[in-house]
């Protein structure tokens, strides 16, 4: 496994193969391709990789992060690169390309399945079903649309692979044996 940095984060509670995680704010570059699944992550990453390689003003060289992650938007998928965390986002280089955007994510509670193997859909399938049985078992409530989350080149062994499907979810007290209780704003 290649080592590049990640986004922070804290996990919460963690049960089987899923994980209720704390991210810490980060930064990334994101672009949108009208394209099928695969397809777009392959475009979408083209684009992202001539960025962090030095297509940027100031011609800055940025390292790679993992993961590569991708979220379905209306009839296009958004493709984005961590950046790394040594960068404020005003010190991050514009694309020259005006379809990548430079976007702050704040601090966002995710449940996230992990597991390993091809990114085949059936794959996928199985894995995405376990996660939202395990949302709506415990009475999460879903914030976006499930992200994809990519961590490893195409040429590792599947079973080497680490892939994940993360749904941000409202904040809340949480015992996996217990009702759950909602945080009250003080």
């Amino acid at each position: 496994m290649i080592n590049v940095e990640n986004p922070e984060y804290t996990i919460i509670e963690y049960h089987d193969q899923i994980e209720l995680r704390d991210y810490d704010n980060f930064i990334v570059a994101q672009v949108m391709v009208k394209e099928n699944f695969k397809t777009a992550r392959s475009i979408g990453f083209k684009f992202l990789a001539h960025y962090i390689s030095g297509d940027n003003i100031g011609h800055l060289k940025i390292a790679m992060t993992a993961p590569v992650m991708q979220q379905k938007q209306e009839n296009a998928w958004n493709i984005s690169f961590v950046m790394p965390g040594l960068y404020s986002f005003d010190e991050l280089p514009k694309p020259f390309n005006n379809k990548i955007k430079l976007l702050e994510i704040p601090q966002k509670i995710f449940v996230v399945i992990r597991f390993s193997g091809l990114t085949s859909d059936s794959n996928i399938a199985r894995n995405l079903a376990k996660l939202k049985d395990f949302i709506s078992e415990h009475n999460f409530k879903p914030l976006s649309q499930e992200i994809y989350a990519f961590y490893n080149p195409p040429w590792t062994l599947p079973f080497l692979r680490r892939n994940e499907i993360m749904v941000e979810i409202q904040p809340q007290v949480h015992d996996f044996n217990q009702n759950m209780s909602i945080l009250e704003d003080e």
